[in-house]
């Protein structure tokens, strides 16, 4: 009986145990976000609000991951010519210049060919788990779902950073 005692009370402690521990995604989430500072990411979970996608009533929102690149060394007079614009991958009417299947949040219209085309560009090379592209006077972002690998996140930052070259 001592020894019945005894297991349980030891697999109560292992469970615990186990119930604290990060599971493989939550290390590897861990990992990616501690990468990304190094290469100059602001990691943030923000509360996104989709447009209303085609043949739907209401706004999608949810959770995810904005991967953040600050504009640094822009002075304010270049700041007040960068347009805000927030391109979705979803499917909605407001959708001029875009690929099919991404729409704009804000911003339809206000870039330049040249800059559309490079958003073009990115969006395709761009993984499959990103769900918006946002610029700002402030930053360039990427909401993520961190399904993807390392590499991946070098791959937003080098897309991220065309647009910071770019100044859309």
């Amino acid at each position: 009986m001592k020894w019945a005692i005894i297991i349980l009370v030891m697999l109560s402690l292992l469970g615990s145990i186990m119930w604290v521990m990060p599971t493989p995604r939550q290390r590897f989430q861990a990992e990616l976000r501690a990468k990304a500072k190094p290469l100059g990411f602001q990691v943030q979970m923000v509360r996104l609000t989709a447009p209303r996608a085609k043949g739907e009533t209401e706004e999608g929102q949810s959770s995810v991951m904005a991967y953040r690149l600050p504009r640094l060394n822009v002075d304010k007079k270049t700041a007040n010519t960068i347009v805000p614009w927030h391109a979705f991958r979803v499917e909605s009417i407001a959708n001029t210049g875009l690929p099919e299947g991404w729409s704009w949040g804000f911003g339809e219209n206000v870039l330049s060919d040249e800059a559309l085309a490079l958003l073009k560009d990115m969006i395709d090379i761009l993984p499959a788990g990103v769900s918006s592209i946002e610029s700002t006077p402030i930053h360039a972002t990427v909401h993520w779902d961190e399904n993807g690998s390392i590499e991946d996140l070098e791959l937003i930052k080098g897309q991220l950073d065309r647009i910071l070259e770019a100044r859309i």
